[in-house]
């Protein structure tokens, strides 16, 4: 692109600054799994990722102000604002699983949210909760106490930041359920404009940052099945792969369902035929 200089590679992201102002997040279909990227690509996985972040930013609009200014025509690049990241990650959780199930097997609570006895994995909470972790350079992110996470973005910004984590995944959800998707969790990035107010950034509740679950198959006391790359990560553990890079290629068989999954969460959350946004791409922004 030589009107873009670029800047930055993230696991599935490659950032390019198009001027002073605006940057340009491509998604490509590379997949990770143990912080390690597969030899082995998805087909339009970050087509998947763009058009569901742009449907997210449009629905969630009225809560927050987010960082997208247009999807290109390759329907996996998006234009977006320059912002001040913030140093932590939002996660919201309103089901016990992954990193909080076991801090609550070890604790009882987690990121300083004391829960009630006897939870099993996978129960819906009594009301979602606001748990922040650390931005690892290398490595997992760590769960981290709203003390912590208080000294790295003040109290009265974290306050704020809570309130309105909580209202885009409570609204979300209630979208998602709808259409038969359960949100068990997911991650925000949020950052700050010129002017200092808060602005979502990066991507919003797509199969890569968050737990989608099939509603109609929610069996609380296991794990469940789900619409992210979880079909990846078993395949990977059942190959006795170390974790460490490189990981092992996917078969063809993996490699497809895992596509069809990503496409049918699309599907389902915005009722809009895949084809359809390849063709159109600026379909999903109403």
């Amino acid at each position: 692109m030589p009107e873009a200089t670029h800047v930055a590679s993230g696991k599935v992201r490659e950032i390019y600054a198009l001027d002073d102002d605006r940057l340009l997040l491509v998604a490509s279909d590379r997949i990770s799994t143990y912080d390690v990227i597969l030899p082995t690509e998805i087909p339009d996985k970050g087509r998947v990722l763009t058009g569901l972040s742009g449907f997210w930013f449009t629905l969630l609009h009225a809560i927050v102000p987010n960082h997208m200014l247009a999807i290109r025509d390759d329907a996996r690049s998006m234009e977006c604002q320059q912002l001040e990241m913030l140093p932590i990650e939002c996660v919201v959780r309103g089901y016990l699983a992954g990193s909080g199930w076991k801090d609550y097997q070890a604790t009882g609570a987690t990121s300083g949210h004391t829960l009630p006895e006897g939870l099993r994995e996978a129960d819906k909470l009594p009301e979602p909760i606001f748990t922040p972790a650390t931005k690892a350079q290398t490595g997992h992110d760590e769960n981290i106490s709203l003390e912590q996470a208080a000294e790295l973005v003040s109290g009265e910004r974290l306050a704020e930041i809570e309130r309105i984590c909580i209202a885009l995944y409570t609204t979300a959800a209630s979208h998602a359920l709808t259409r038969g998707i359960i949100i068990a969790d997911t991650k925000f990035e949020l950052g700050l404009d010129t002017g200092g107010a808060i602005v979502l950034g990066d991507e919003a509740l797509t199969p890569d940052s968050s737990r989608f679950w099939p509603a109609d198959a929610y069996e609380p006391g296991r794990a469940q099945g789900s619409f992210d790359k979880q079909f990846v990560r078993d395949y990977c553990v059942e190959t006795g792969w170390d974790k460490t890079s490189p990981g092992p290629e996917l078969p063809d068989d993996v490699v497809a369902h895992t596509r069809s999954k990503y496409v049918e969460a699309f599907e389902r959350l915005t009722t809009i035929p895949f084809e359809r946004y390849l063709e159109t791409p600026s379909v999903v922004l109403g």
